[in-house]
């Protein structure tokens, strides 16, 4: 086994980093940075600091859920990566929240890549 560390960041789907969805941005960021990966989780229900239900309605076409990016890898990595987003983090308007556990880390396998 490997001890890692799991970043998770709790944000809405709608937020946005400048003119980008604040999800992908900070996967791309995680990708640039060479995070091992980074998964965007979405809910179908949830609250944050400001207590405002947020749920996933089908019917609805832009949709505030509740959103998890989750980032495994190194302590010192993902202690940079933090550093480098948290800024931006800090100052968005609606609030968010970030946490970090260890993990243990039983596969981790790349695979190969293909090109289509």
């Amino acid at each position: 086994m490997n001890k890692q560390k799991l970043l998770r960041i709790f944000v809405s789907s709608t937020d946005k980093a400048g003119d980008k969805i604040l999800y992908e941005a900070l996967v791309f960021r995680a990708k640039e940075a060479g995070l091992k990966g980074a998964t965007v989780l979405k809910g179908v229900l949830g609250y944050g600091g400001s207590s405002v239900l947020h749920s996933y309605k089908f019917w609805e076409v832009e949709e505030k859920i509740p959103t998890v990016i989750e980032i495994v890898d190194e302590e010192e990595k993902i202690m940079k990566f933090y550093e480098s987003i948290r800024p931006r983090l800090e100052a968005m308007r609606y609030g968010c929240l970030v946490t970090i556990t260890d993990t243990e880390v039983l596969l981790y396998k790349a695979g190969q890549k293909k090109f289509f």
